[in-house]
């Protein structure tokens, strides 16, 4: 993608989020946030940022793309650290049934659940994939998203989950948004595979994860640590084998039941343990001494109807916590930043300070980026989102609705509202 010369001048403030690693704890609370401000962005990366009046001294703006962003806004853009956006079909069938009382077993044995995503993905062929990425990766970019994470799994076998790894490399190579990859490959046991779960881990392990590192297809690694699904040490196993392999670690952690996910998350050094609904007041003493980002997914739990993860427990006992959609087809269809942002600060107990940073620098270091973005700093890409209103707090307070009206992705403006039509650009 090109990158740009942009001035963004005047702004009512400008939330700079400013750091270079995760924050945890009371650092959350502080966005450092330069009133009437202004930033430059010269090639795609930042190269000023300050007080209006000092900035317009130092650079001529007849050399730059001008923004007058006076009454607004203006932040970092925004990272979603865990989504599932490359998948075939849809479940809206089951989450009516879920409506209805019907429970996750019988929603199985009617067919739906993970397996139904499987096998609609199995499906699809690989460019009706990347047409439906690249449509939601379009309507992420309009919630004020620069950078996301996707995760595989909807193939359980080699061939599919390449060809979701694939479209999310060619996706990443043609959107503005930048895709961060993780294979996903032990998601949840295929039938075959009942009762013979080590058989499957052996599989994923010794035979698909050598030809995703191969294939330079994936930057994380990430398991279901779940009852049910794979344990603890089977998950020790197929993780210790894909760090060997070079990959950084994720893992879906104590979403259902206690398992001790959390602790295993310390224990190997993940960049990320993400869910956490059930994780033990040790665990997240591990997580926090070890730096393990506590990545929380409350539209996932509200979707659910479950209780939503110790979101203002974590931040008190020092964690770095990031939020995140957890976009997929099943437990949480929605690309929706706003939601999150009402869901953490209502029903979390995160202050707004918190949910920002926690979408901002934190969901940087939940994908290892903390050093290039998450944040307005010098020498960092030239991401940002400019609000139509003037100040961080109108983001939870307009319930559900999105704030963004611009989106600059490495200095090029990709998305204006004020266009009339909401597109990119």
């Amino acid at each position: 993608m090109k990158k740009g010369n942009i001035l963004i001048k005047s702004a009512a403030e400008v939330v700079t989020c400013s750091g270079f690693k995760a924050k945890g704890g009371a650092e959350m609370q502080d966005l450092k946030v330069i009133p009437n401000g202004s930033v430059v962005i010269e090639d795609g990366v930042i190269k000023a940022v300050g007080l209006t009046e000092e900035i317009l001294k130092q650079y001529d703006e007849s050399k730059y793309e001008v923004i007058d962003a006076t009454g607004k806004a203006v932040l970092p853009g925004f990272v979603d650290s865990h989504t599932h956006f490359v998948f075939g079909g849809y479940r809206a069938e089951e989450f009516s049934w879920r409506l209805k009382g019907v429970n996750y077993m019988e929603i199985m044995e009617r067919g739906g659940g993970i397996l139904s995503s499987v096998r609609a993905t199995k499906e699809a062929s690989h460019e009706e994939l990347y047409q439906s990425g690249m449509k939601r990766l379009d309507s992420m970019l309009a919630f004020g998203v620069t950078t996301v994470e996707g995760k595989s799994g909807y193939g359980l076998d080699l061939e599919t989950e390449v060809k979701q790894l694939e479209v999310m490399k060619q996706v990443n190579e043609n959107h503005p948004i930048d895709v961060i990859s993780t294979f996903l490959g032990a998601h949840a046991v295929p039938m075959e595979y009942k009762g013979k779960e080590d058989d499957f881990i052996d599989y994923m392990t010794d035979e698909v994860l050598p030809v995703v590192a191969e294939k330079q297809l994936a930057t994380f690694c990430d398991i279901f640590c779940e009852k049910k699904v794979f344990s603890v040490e089977q998950s020790r196993r197929h993780l210790t084998k894909a760090k060997e392999l070079g990959f950084k670690i994720k893992l879906h952690a104590d979403e259902i039941v206690q398992l001790g996910g959390a602790e295993l998350s310390a224990e190997l050094g993940a960049v990320s343990a993400d869910h956490l609904l059930q994780a033990s007041d040790q665990g997240v003493a591990d997580m926090a001494e070890k730096g393990v980002i506590a990545t929380l997914l409350p539209g996932t739990a509200f979707s659910l109807k479950e209780d939503f993860a110790r979101g203002r427990y974590m931040i008190d006992q020092g964690c770095a916590v990031a939020l995140a959609t957890d976009l997929n087809p099943g437990s949480c269809f929605t690309e929706s930043i706003p939601l999150i942002f009402s869901l953490a600060t209502l029903y979390m107990k995160m202050t707004t300070e918190e949910a920002i940073t926690a979408l901002t620098i934190n969901g940087a270091a939940a994908v290892d980026q903390a050093d290039t973005i998450g944040s307005i700093d010098v020498g960092k890409k030239g991401d940002v989102i400019i609000l139509e209103f003037p100040s961080y707090h109108f983001i939870p307070y307009h319930i559900g609705v999105s704030t963004v009206e611009k989106v600059i992705k490495n200095g090029v403006l990709v998305f204006d509202k004020e266009r009339g039509d909401g597109k990119l650009c």
